[in-house]
């Protein structure tokens, strides 16, 4: 109960600093617990950031993330990926993005989190690789350019800047057109 407290007050911290390391005695206050039992249940800063991520990637996992990037149709994969992303993002905000981007955080992301991005990445790097006929470094340039889009839209509902409804059309729409533009003229 109080480590979840912990979790939910760094959450809503990183969301307000938008990055890494969070001040631990504001985390303190606002889960109403001492410093000392932060340093317990995470010794260090890294620690903190990836029980955030951990939690975060158990929900997208447990949604159906890696399901979704081994669909057998490339497009319907990565619309899928997009979609759970978009709903991941929407409801906690871009925790992921955030700590996966931060220089903090370099070379300190937990291996089994690691494990799970990197897996799905070259499953959908790999497709796109092969179905749109891009270069591997092309190929993981759309991938994460791609991702910027439902972790944008996700980010507006999070914040209330767009109806949930609306945001997930946009994420549909815009990462169809996205892949139709990259689709090679078989003809």
């Amino acid at each position: 109960m109080r480590r979840e407290r912990i979790l939910e007050a760094a959450e809503a911290l990183l969301l307000v600093h938008g990055g890494l390391p969070l001040p631990l005695a504001e985390v303190a206050q606002a889960a109403g617990v001492s410093k000392a039992l932060i340093y317990a249940y995470f010794p260090t800063q890294p620690d903190l950031a990836n029980a955030l991520l951990v939690r975060r990637f158990a929900e997208m996992t447990a949604a159906g993330l890696e399901a979704a990037a081994a669909r057998p149709d490339p497009f319907d994969a990565a619309q899928a990926c997009a979609d759970l992303y978009l709903e991941a993002v929407a409801k906690a905000g871009p925790v992921v993005h955030i700590i996966l981007r931060d220089p903090f955080m370099a070379g300190r992301i937990d291996p089994a989190v690691a494990a799970v991005r990197d897996r799905i990445a070259r499953r959908l790097a790999r497709t796109a690789r092969l179905t749109l006929r891009l270069s591997p470094k092309e190929a993981v340039a759309a991938v994460s350019l791609l991702t910027t889009i439902p972790e944008e839209t996700g980010r507006m509902v999070h914040a209330g800047d767009l109806p949930l409804t609306r945001g997930r059309e946009l994420n549909r729409r815009l990462i169809g057109s996205s892949l139709r533009a990259l689709t090679p003229d078989l003809g």
